[in-house]
């Protein structure tokens, strides 16, 4: 940030009275600007198949960054809406896919691109999927069908691991920790 976001005069980087850490503050009208992560909200879509075997919805992705990858449905999360209601939202408007919220699943630390991601496990209602604007098309797969080599992000990859290993332990739980770099 260049200009101050109140008044449009040229900020300056200084650690502020109390603080510990740079900041863009406005000499002017005394603003101070608050870089805070943002938070990205998606789910664990699963239909749980008559053979009993479940099936993980994945979407290829149609952007960038990483187009033409598998993902989980996520995205940012939007202001006036929770955690729960973003990632419900991003799954309808990524997959077109119906769901019930079975809890949250994860939340990983990406400070490399100042994000916080939040999962959630959730139920498929129907099989009525219909990509976004967003997505090139969906997937149901099987564990041995997901494509490890192909995730577009190592939260996807993260977040589907742990779901995997819960899965075949038969207890679910909550998920912290942190994520680095894509490639």
């Amino acid at each position: 940030m260049h200009f101050c976001r109140r008044c449009g005069h040229a900020v300056e980087q200084r650690i502020p009275p109390m603080e510990d850490r740079l900041r863009a503050v406005c000499p002017n009208c005394g603003y101070i600007d608050y870089v805070n992560p943002i938070n990205v909200v998606g789910t664990v879509p699963v239909w749980q198949h008559e053979d009993g075997e479940p099936r993980i919805l994945i979407c290829r992705r149609a952007i960038q960054p990483r187009r033409g990858y598998w993902t989980l449905p996520a995205g940012f999360m939007e202001v006036g809406e929770t955690a729960a209601e973003g990632a419900a939202r991003e799954t309808r408007e990524e997959a077109g896919a119906h769901i019930e919220l079975e809890g949250l699943f994860s939340v990983l630390d990406a400070v490399h691109v100042r994000q916080v991601h939040l999962f959630y496990r959730a139920r498929l209602l129907d099989l009525d999927l219909a990509p976004g604007p967003e997505t090139i098309e969906n997937a149901l797969v099987r564990i041995e069908e997901i494509p490890w080599r192909d995730l577009a992000f190592h939260s996807v990859r993260r977040v589907l691991q742990d779901w995997v290993a819960d899965h075949r332990s038969g207890s679910f739980g909550v998920h912290t920790g942190s994520v680095e770099r894509t490639r």
